[in-house]
């Protein structure tokens, strides 16, 4: 059987490509295809991002009704430690000048519509995945920023909020080793040979990082687990 001269395994190298092909291209520019953890990102962006906005709306009704009496006792405090009734009455719990959880709730809110857009086959363009980056970073600075005012000025923990915690580390850190294996983030060649070595290990980073965390915050309330041995 004779090949047609309009057989694309004919066209000679400088031709133009076809259409589908262009998408392709579009695609590899944009960084809009499938990437590292193509299944863990949507998933964890939706499930993730679920619970952290579940958390934020439970806090939210829990500042609400502790406006309303100052003398209610939140569910989420436990004991000295573990208590959120010391933590929404401080500064740090209205950063802004509203409660944070309606941060919470406006973010994850996105980021759960993001995951699921994902999973439906959704394909975003660069500025996307740039608008999505930035966000996250500031999401992980302001957590880390917390994280401390916990630790060291507040001297109590937030149940729910450590549930945002948790969620909000893992997705800034896959959402940017995504975005630097997309060569979406302009950063140097150096950082992306990097960032495609500290790929194959994507867990054991992030596990370090939650043992750091954890380490911090069991030594600065040693002295209340000890008394619970």
């Amino acid at each position: 059987m004779r090949h047609s001269p309009t057989d694309a395994t004919a066209r000679p190298a400088d031709a133009e490509p076809s259409a589908p092909e262009t998408i392709q291209n579009l695609a590899e520019e944009t960084g809009a295809q499938d990437g590292p953890f193509p299944r863990l990102l949507p998933w964890l962006l939706l499930v993730g991002g679920a619970a952290a906005l579940t958390a934020a709306f439970v806090l939210t009704v829990e500042k609400i009704a502790l406006l309303k009496d100052p003398a209610y006792v939140p569910s989420c405090s436990i004991n000295p430690v573990l208590s959120c009734g010391s933590v929404m009455i401080k500064p740090q719990a209205e950063v802004f000048g509203f409660p944070n959880p309606l941060l919470g709730i406006a973010a994850f809110a996105i980021v759960t519509t993001i995951g699921a857009a994902l999973l439906a086959g959704a394909r975003f363009s660069r500025w996307f995945w740039l608008g999505l980056q930035a966000g996250v970073t500031a999401g992980v600075v302001f957590v880390h920023w917390l994280i401390f005012q916990s630790l060291y000025t507040i001297g109590a923990l937030c149940p729910y909020c450590m549930l945002v915690w948790a969620v909000t580390i893992p997705i800034f850190w896959y959402v940017t080793l995504y975005n630097l294996a997309q060569r979406n983030l302009p950063v140097p060649a150096g950082v992306r040979r990097t960032a495609g070595a500290v790929t194959d290990y994507h867990a054991v980073a992030l596990t370090i990082w939650f043992l750091v965390i954890i380490t911090l915050i069991g030594v600065q309330f040693w002295s209340y687990w000890n008394t619970l041995v």
